[in-house]
């Protein structure tokens, strides 16, 4: 009987501090949407990309006028020409290849751009939204953007708005 009242008394403890946690989300990307910072940095990546797109695309058809060029000769071309622009061919894909993943790969310089001008952008938001958690005594903030499930949030948890205010993007109100 005894074990029986403490357990109780544990889990009403438990249940009380579930309750008195101040839980709330904020919804980042809609956030760095509006900041002008944001928007700059994107146009900026944009740019770029479409610039190394275009540089790719410029090579995918070099390579291609290459093959062709060989197609059409390769009847009167003497094996040696022919291994000699067979190799020119490959050498030229890998070459694109590597480009490719030197723009675009995992470690490319897409993503080192983005890091460079994004995630001082980024670390401006988290920055007012641990700012807005420490003066309010939230002990949770969930970032409804990021992919965390979240199946079902009263709107009068959401701080969205109030951490944009902190930013000094203008907030058109309801």
């Amino acid at each position: 009987m005894k074990k029986l009242i403490i357990l109780l008394a544990i889990l009403g403890a438990s249940f009380s501090s579930i309750n008195a946690q101040k839980i709330v989300y904020v919804d980042t990307q809609a956030i760095l949407e509006r900041m002008p910072e944001y928007q700059d940095a994107q146009k900026e990546i944009d740019r770029t990309t479409e610039r190394w797109q275009k540089q790719i695309q410029q090579k995918y058809d070099e390579i291609d006028r290459m093959y062709r060029a060989y197609q059409a000769e390769e009847i009167i071309l003497s094996p040696d020409d022919k291994a000699a622009r067979e190799e020119e061919i490959i050498k030229a894909e890998k070459d694109l290849k590597d480009l490719q993943k030197a723009k675009f790969g995992h470690e490319g310089e897409l993503y080192q751009k983005k890091r460079e001008l994004v995630k001082p952008i980024q670390d401006q938001v988290y920055a007012a939204i641990s700012e807005m958690a420490e003066q309010r005594a939230y002990d949770l903030v969930l970032d409804k953007s990021s992919g965390i499930a979240i199946l079902y949030a009263n709107d009068k948890y959401d701080k969205t708005t109030e951490v944009m205010k902190a930013l000094g993007i203008a907030v058109e109100e309801d």
